[in-house]
């Protein structure tokens, strides 16, 4: 439905009972019921010429009448920050996010992120939740790099939150772990949620964890590292970090879940410590990589899939790993 376009629905019979909010998004493809209930809160919806709540209970005699406003401009700013797009349309945008990057503005990261920078390159922005700016479906953390996708307008951005919910999209990760797996492949899965006593981390001893699954096979065994492929068959917060920590194979560079012993263990167990802990210490992220996004696009409904290379950091640890028998 475009903006400004003057909107009527009349009830039916059948309608008899049904909230406002949930009859009118219903009627609208593309609109969220959140969104419409806004709309009706700000009596851009009537009702027989009337303002009504959104829980209002719709009778068959009633004549439902609106505009959906022209999307706002927001209060942030657009920044010509590079990004590297990997494909680009009218309903969405896909980038390999470069690591050091924050997704969205937060406290203490109020510029220089991923949507800044979308709201300077794309000029063509249809508008999500009544408001001018890029539709953020599903975040990496900031020292994570690799595939994201973002939304143009509200309907893609309806889409792909749905696809994203019901566990349709695949997500396929790159890692770089300590130590040997014992095995070429395997599953994990043990619950998520916060930490019990350190609430900016998540655990898998948290007294209400949420089902968490992720797959992993071995891309490399090195002599103390091991490159994997990792496929997220669920989407929470820090899930791989988490996992991976879980199984006693920390990624490297990860500050927050590797081992507090680490550095001792190394010396303990390994026999070239003086070379494995200046590595270590180099790594100024978690060698973690978005590396395979497939969905299917929100307008045309065609499967599409896109793989970011491994960012140069990366690619400089392995080639050390890979030069110093490590």
């Amino acid at each position: 439905m475009p903006a400004n376009g003057a909107i009527t629905l009349r009830a039916r019979p059948s309608d008899e009972g049904k909230r406002l909010d949930v009859f009118v998004a219903s009627q609208l493809a593309g609109y969220t019921r959140s969104f419409v209930a806004g709309l009706i809160g700000n009596q851009h919806f009537l009702v027989n010429g009337q303002p009504k709540k959104p829980g209002y209970r719709i009778k068959s005699s009633d004549t439902i009448s609106g505009v959906i406003p022209a999307p706002t401009p927001i209060e942030l700013t657009a920044e010509p920050i590079a990004l590297h797009i990997l494909y680009e349309d009218e309903h969405i945008v896909v980038v390999n996010k470069q690591p050091g990057l924050v997704v969205h503005p937060a406290a203490g990261h109020d510029g220089g992120t991923l949507v800044n920078g979308l709201l300077y390159h794309c000029t063509d922005l249809g508008g999500i939740g009544g408001e001018l700016r890029p539709g953020i479906v599903h975040r990496l953390d900031k020292d994570t790099s690799g595939t994201l996708v973002v939304a143009k307008n509200d309907q893609a951005h309806t889409h792909l939150s749905r696809q994203f919910k019901s566990r349709q999209v695949q997500k396929q990760y790159r890692a770089l772990v300590h130590g040997t797996l014992k095995s070429s492949s395997g599953t994990i899965k043990l619950p998520i949620g916060r930490h019990p006593t350190d609430r900016k981390r998540m655990s898998t001893k948290s007294a209400r964890g949420r089902t968490a699954e992720t797959q992993w096979k071995v891309d490399t065994q090195f002599r103390w590292f091991a490159l994997l492929t990792l496929t997220l068959k669920t989407g929470r917060t820090h899930q791989i970090r988490v996992h991976c920590a879980a199984m006693q194979h920390p990624i490297l560079g990860d500050k927050i879940y590797r081992p507090r012993k680490l550095e001792r263990t190394i010396k303990r167990q390994c026999k070239q410590p003086d070379k494995i802990l200046p590595l270590i210490k180099a790594v100024r992220r978690q060698m973690l990589h978005a590396w395979r996004l497939g969905f299917t696009h929100p307008q045309t409904g065609q499967w599409m899939a896109f793989e970011s290379p491994l960012p140069d950091d990366m690619e400089q640890v392995i080639k050390q790993i890979r030069e110093s028998g490590l």
